[in-house]
């Protein structure tokens, strides 16, 4: 292997990174990760930090699950690889769905549609919408919603949905026919509404009125994340999922949930869906289904939708990628669900949840940068940082980054995204690992 010093001075002139300009992975050399274990990672450098990113939301059962590495293992000993397209399938695929299919059953979902990754996902329920409803002969519904602050991958279809501006406009025009609702952010919204049952209200209120703008036999899907995890970690009210989910079916829309952050545990539930007492027509997953040790994704597909697609003989799915359910993935993906159901890990992601949680609003009752804290529900946190209480003025990047660096110091790697710092730590986190990770958040605070 290259030493360190060709790997430090080659990284931004070898590769373009993802969710950055190049130019800045040359001036703002990253992180060179080597190693990792548990819950820690280890730079090039040997400084060892605590990951409160969870490598992106994703490694669930941190860096050493040794029944995930030696199903992988075995997996490529005995079926390295084979096509899933018609004519050909896998004995790993089929007992994976069968797995997924009961573990999923709580939120009505009866089968599974295998992809690469949460895009592939989230492309892949897009486009089995539109099919589900020219099977029942609505052609016309083609459009979809979705909410503002959400994030729902990189695809066209999921740029598309996208509602945050950061991965559309250089990208645009993207496909036509998706609009966005006010997303339930208690902190930030157009109607100036603090309280988080009322703002709930005011966004179905705006969900239904957008409806009756389009037409309803115009739509062919709703597609959101039960809690907004890139949007900066938006939890809404309890009653909001619910009162999604009475529009839409009113209205013969299918409602898609995005799970691929919040399924497998991250809440403290099993799903988002579950989170919030629904069930969805077509729930997005991935990240966590394989602990980030195999790109792996499905999509789960609820009971009236299989039985379009199943009851209709010209009902072909034009539509599928060369890894779906690969082989080794689904045997990564098996060993993951049997050990996050063995671990029980909800238990401990809301428990350590609410500790991180609870220690970020001692942070905000001691520094003024903190205009918001958000959590609550099992390890998803964030800190929205002002420059100005008053104005809710987001605070500078080079200001965001001296508190990353400085907490990166001191023993915890934080993610900044703009004003936001949001932690995501693996739900095998310990107290202790915890308390690391607000230390060192203090220390970078006090650095400002």
């Amino acid at each position: 292997m290259k030493d360190s010093n060709f790997l430090k001075e080659n990284n931004g002139r070898q590769f373009w990174h993802p969710m950055t300009s190049p130019q800045d992975s040359i001036d703002n050399p990253p992180k060179i990760i080597t190693r990792a274990s548990g819950v820690r990672i280890t730079d090039i450098d040997g400084h060892e930090v605590i990951d409160s990113v969870g490598g992106l939301w994703n490694v669930n059962l941190g860096y050493s699950c040794e029944p995930v590495k030696e199903a992988i293992a075995a997996q490529l000993d005995a079926l390295p690889y084979y096509s899933t397209f018609r004519g050909s399938s896998n004995d790993v695929a089929i007992e994976l769905a069968y797995e997924l299919n009961s573990f999923f059953a709580p939120d009505g979902m009866t089968r599974a549609f295998f992809t690469s990754g949460g895009s592939d996902s989230v492309e892949t329920a897009l486009r089995l919408s539109r099919q589900y409803h020219k099977l029942k002969s609505e052609p016309g519904r083609t459009k979809f919603l979705s909410l503002k602050k959400g994030y729902h991958g990189t695809h066209f279809g999921g740029a598309s949905v996208n509602g945050n501006a950061n991965f559309r406009t250089a990208y645009e025009p993207l496909m036509p026919g998706c609009f966005h609702i006010p997303a339930p952010y208690t902190y930030r919204n157009p109607f100036n509404e603090t309280d988080p049952e009322r703002l709930a209200q005011l966004c179905a209120a705006a969900l239904e009125d957008e409806i009756a703008f389009q037409g309803a036999n115009t739509i062919a899907a709703m597609i959101m994340e039960p809690i907004l995890g890139a949007g900066g970690v938006i939890p809404p009210h309890a009653s909001f999922a619910p009162m999604v989910r009475e529009i839409c079916s009113r209205h013969g829309i299918l409602l898609i949930t995005d799970e691929v952050i919040t399924g497998y545990g991250r809440t403290g539930a099993w799903s988002g869906a579950r989170l919030w007492g629904i069930q969805p027509d077509m729930m997005c997953t991935a990240k966590a289904i394989t602990n980030g040790y195999f790109p792996f994704g499905a999509v789960m597909i609820g009971g009236h939708v299989q039985e379009v697609f199943e009851n209709n003989p010209s009902a072909k799915i034009g539509h599928g990628y060369t890894y779906s359910g690969h082989p080794v993935g689904a045997a990564a993906a098996l060993a993951c669900l049997a050990e996050t159901q063995r671990l029980n890990v909800i238990e401990n992601a809301a428990a350590r949840g609410t500790q991180l949680y609870e220690g970020c609003l001692a942070l905000q009752e001691k520094f003024d940068v903190i205009g918001d804290v958000r959590g609550g529900h099992g390890l998803m946190t964030a800190i929205e940082m002002v420059s100005d209480q008053d104005t809710k003025s987001p605070i500078g990047a080079e200001v965001a980054q001296i508190v990353q660096e400085t907490a990166y110091a001191h023993g915890a790697m934080v993610r900044v995204s703009g004003p936001n710092i949001i932690l995501s730590p693996p739900l095998i986190l310990s107290e202790e690992d915890a308390d690391g990770i607000l230390s060192a958040l203090d220390a970078g605070f006090a650095a400002i």
